[in-house]
């Protein structure tokens, strides 16, 4: 008995740690390592996909963008970090498949590295029954102005965006995103000028008629606002209720 309680133990280990397993023939779930070819390089990303996983309907999917601190060529770094800690440490509120794509050192979330994260997403929307009409978009930092310009540069494509203390263009912000759904998040202790953007720029949405615009600023937190964003139960709440309009 003492043996069989150790190897379930450890099976839940391995799960929250981010191993792959198979939970029906044919069917792998967990944190899946992923590689394609952009230009005659390899890129990697991670795909997550819940326990309950089933080729049998179509599924959310959400694109992450990680911040600078994960740039890199492990393939692991972007899936330890924002949402994909808070898929770790709370799964059932986040019944999606997720894709990590990892930026390139010295690279930002524009140029190749967009390509790269559009394509991952696509592939994964191919291979994983993913809902066209329910695909999200999100970042932090870094990854937070990667998601309001790929927001920006294909907003017919996203169900709903949720960028947390990241920056953007906001004539462009309002004018491709005013029919958007989207969630702003940072801390009031972060540099300046952020708070002053994600303010400035879901009052503008506002003011160009947006109603499906939200804005969260924590008190007393700094620059790492992520944490606390994808902890908050009515987050993934929200975003699955929204479905593209077409």
């Amino acid at each position: 008995m003492r043996r069989r309680v150790f190897l379930l133990a450890a099976a839940g280990l391995l799960w929250s740690a981010g191993t792959a397993r198979a939970q029906a023939p044919g069917t792998v779930t967990g944190f899946i390592d992923k590689t394609m070819t952009i230009g005659g390089t390899a890129q990697r990303y991670v795909v997550y996909v819940p326990r309950n996983y089933s080729p049998d309907r179509k599924w959310p999917v959400i694109l992450f963008l990680h911040g600078s601190g994960e740039r890199g060529t492990d393939g692991l770094k972007q899936s330890q970090v924002g949402l994909g800690t808070a898929v770790r440490l709370y799964p059932e509120r986040y019944p999606a498949v997720v894709v990590m794509p990892q930026c390139a050192p010295e690279q930002r979330w524009d140029g190749a590295m967009a390509e790269f994260a559009l394509k991952a997403l696509d592939q994964t929307v191919a291979e994983f029954q993913g809902d066209p009409d329910r695909l999200y978009l999100t970042g932090l930092s870094m990854g937070g102005a990667g998601s309001w310009d790929l927001g920006t540069q294909y907003p017919e494509k996203w169900a709903a965006i949720v960028s947390i203390c990241g920056r953007g263009d906001i004539p462009s912000i309002t004018s491709k995103l005013k029919d958007t759904p989207v969630w702003a998040f940072v801390g009031d202790q972060d540099q300046a000028a952020t708070v002053q953007f994600a303010r400035d720029v879901t009052a503008a949405l506002k003011s160009a008629g947006s109603t499906r615009v939200r804005y969260t600023e924590y008190p007393g937190v700094p620059h790492n606002s992520w944490d606390a964003a994808y902890a908050e139960k009515e987050l993934p709440t929200w975003l699955f209720a929204q479905k593209r309009r077409r």
